[in-house]
């Protein structure tokens, strides 16, 4: 295995640093993990914590709370948000569904999860990305590093989708965020 691991790190490393990409830094604490109780997101227009269900935002800030709610661990909150976004079936939205039920401990959906995403945009670098974290975390590094492949082959090269699988194959450390 540490071989085949070896192998593999040697013949995937050219990845500088982590470079451009939307998801490149850890999430930091906002109003909503800092501010408002569980089950609560912060709403921008009103400036208040209030229920998803309640809340102006629209996706793309919600995405932002989904992401910094599951980097935090709070895998219900997360789930929560999703189910409020008006475009449920994009693939941003699965790969998300994917990464917060694979983080709260529900592979096999996770992996559902992010293979609709794939289906449905066969260039979301982050979708493969997040697959191949938690094919790693399965200790099926050969997949993982396919989906690498994939990543660099789909224009990922230098994103931070490349470098957080390239890091989570090279160490066994996958990411949070």
């Amino acid at each position: 295995m540490n071989l085949v691991r070896t192998t593999l790190i040697a013949a995937l490393m050219p990845v500088a640093a982590f470079a451009a990409g939307s998801n490149d830094t850890a999430p930091k604490p906002s109003e909503t993990t800092q501010q408002c109780a569980e089950g609560l997101v912060f709403d921008l227009a009103t400036q208040s914590c209030m229920t998803p269900e309640q809340s102006t935002n629209d996706d793309s800030a919600m995405m932002d709370i989904v992401r910094e709610l599951a980097h935090f661990g709070r895998y219900a909150d997360a789930l929560g948000v999703l189910g409020t976004l008006e475009n449920q079936q994009s693939d941003l939205a699965l790969t998300y569904y994917g990464f917060v039920n694979r983080k709260a401990g529900d592979m096999d959906l996770g992996m559902a999860f992010y293979d609709q995403a794939i289906a449905q945009n066969p260039d979301n670098i982050l979708a493969r990305s997040y697959m191949g974290q938690a094919l790693v975390e399965q200790g099926a590094y050969e997949l993982a590093a396919a989906q690498l492949i994939e990543i660099r082959l789909r224009g990922g090269r230098g994103t931070w989708a490349e470098a957080s699988l390239d890091s989570a194959i090279a160490t066994g450390e996958t990411y949070t965020f």
